[in-house]
């Protein structure tokens, strides 16, 4: 009986250890150095500008803290701003639940050094206040260290992505054609037909 107690109480022991990793952002350390090419308050358009991304290990910390680093991610975020009234897109600590930075821009393996990317922003991206963040992934796909392009607060160097709206000025100026033409060809139809009325009645 109590060997068997011992082999459940070790099943739920291992259960929770294997349950009880998850990473939050406020553990993580500011290894990775940060930038991207868009201005503060730069509006760019979505499936048309590009944001150019650097990153680089903080070489402010020990060597070594970045041994296990084998990963980045870096990704488009919400800036809190963007994020007010929009549970979809909330901060969360917990990074398995986080919706802060929903757009993978690149994923590279960890270099130290020298790393830069340019993405397209992509066409299916909101309009909304964004910065850019990276993620330093070890082996086991956990994040272990970030960066980001904004301070703690996410306040600074903000940008601007404005969607597609759906309509375009080549679709516009059709549309505008089209309905001249409709009008010109009614006023046509009905001059012909009053034309022959004219001459029917003067036989």
């Amino acid at each position: 009986m109590a060997r068997a107690a011992l082999l459940v109480s070790s099943i739920l022991l291992s259960c929770l250890v294997a349950t009880s990793y998850g990473a939050t952002i406020s553990s993580l350390m500011r290894t990775l150095v940060v930038t991207a090419s868009p201005a503060a308050g730069q509006v760019l358009k979505a499936g048309e500008d590009k944001i150019t991304v650097t990153w680089s290990y903080n070489n402010t910390f020990a060597q070594g803290t970045d041994s296990t680093y084998k990963t980045i991610k870096v990704k488009l975020c919400y800036a809190p701003i963007s994020q007010v009234d929009r549970a979809w897109r909330k901060t969360v600590d917990d990074l398995s639940k986080d919706k802060t930075c929903q757009f993978n821009i690149v994923t590279k393996p960890y270099n130290p050094s020298n790393n830069t990317f340019t993405w397209t922003v992509e066409r299916d991206t909101p309009t909304a206040t964004y910065f850019v963040r990276a993620y330093a992934y070890n082996s086991a796909e956990e994040e272990v260290g970030f960066g980001q392009t904004t301070d703690a607060h996410k306040t600074t160097n903000l940008f601007e992505v404005h969607a597609i709206s759906g309509r375009h000025t080549s679709l516009d100026i059709s549309s505008i054609c089209f309905s001249a033409f409709s009008v010109v060809s009614l006023f046509g139809f009905f001059f012909i037909e009053k034309r022959k009325a004219k001459s029917s009645q003067q036989k």
